[in-house]
């Protein structure tokens, strides 16, 4: 019998907004159904169409309740299911808010020149035009987020949030570049590498048979 919660999503080793809306999932502790669906090929529109009316991955459907966008989906699993996946207090949770929304909408050179790909190691590869100022911005959050709110654990506010599940693929990413990090950034970094359900991520994706060339450097 399928959970009354599903979750769709594209490849492990490429699909960074995947990746958030799952590892929110993941770090509820819900039980949920995962649909993979391979993306960029002959039939991958029309399986997602299936679920998704964007035609794009995530999808999320419990019960009636449809949702298709990754800052949407971490919004609604914290709704129903983790409300601690925002700061309680309320200028920590004004911080993860707008880093969460400068994820999802910023860091274009970054994405363009330093796709997600879990298999790879691409040391030096990706230090395009612009990339370095996304990167110095990137670890400048994570920076003041661990000084200012970090007290209560190794992440950006402590203990797991959204914020963190927003950019986990950017760990991803540093770990496939080997982009080298400051002593904050750098235990931050590891610290969402080494959760458990991130490496159940990895480990998915490096045992995935496809391969997409546009994201292969």
């Amino acid at each position: 019998m399928m959970s009354e919660l599903t979750l769709v999503i594209g490849n492990k080793n490429y699909s960074s907004w995947s990746l958030r809306a799952w590892l929110a999932v993941k770090q509820a502790g819900v039980d949920f159904t995962e649909v993979r669906i391979p993306l960029q090929t002959p039939t991958s529109q029309q399986e997602i169409l299936r679920y998704s009316p964007s035609g794009k991955v995530p999808f999320l459907q419990h019960g009636e309740v449809r949702v298709w966008d990754s800052l949407a989906i971490c919004e609604y699993v914290a709704e129903q299911f983790a409300p601690a996946f925002w700061p309680e207090n309320p200028a920590a949770r004004a911080i993860a808010r707008s880093i969460s929304a400068e994820m999802h909408a910023g860091f274009p050179n970054l994405r363009e020149n330093m796709s997600m790909n879990c298999r790879a190691r691409l040391p030096g590869k990706g230090m395009e035009t612009g990339v370095r100022e996304e990167i110095d911005r990137i670890t400048a959050i994570w920076r003041e987020c661990r000084q200012n709110f970090g007290s209560g654990g190794d992440l950006l506010f402590g203990h797991f949030t959204l914020a963190d599940a927003m950019f986990a693929p950017v760990v991803s990413r540093f770990v496939t570049y080997d982009v080298k990090l400051e002593p904050v950034a750098k235990d931050y970094a590891d610290a969402i590498w080494a959760l458990p359900a991130m490496q159940e991520w990895v480990a998915a994706a490096q045992a995935e048979p496809e391969v997409i060339a546009h994201y292969e450097v």
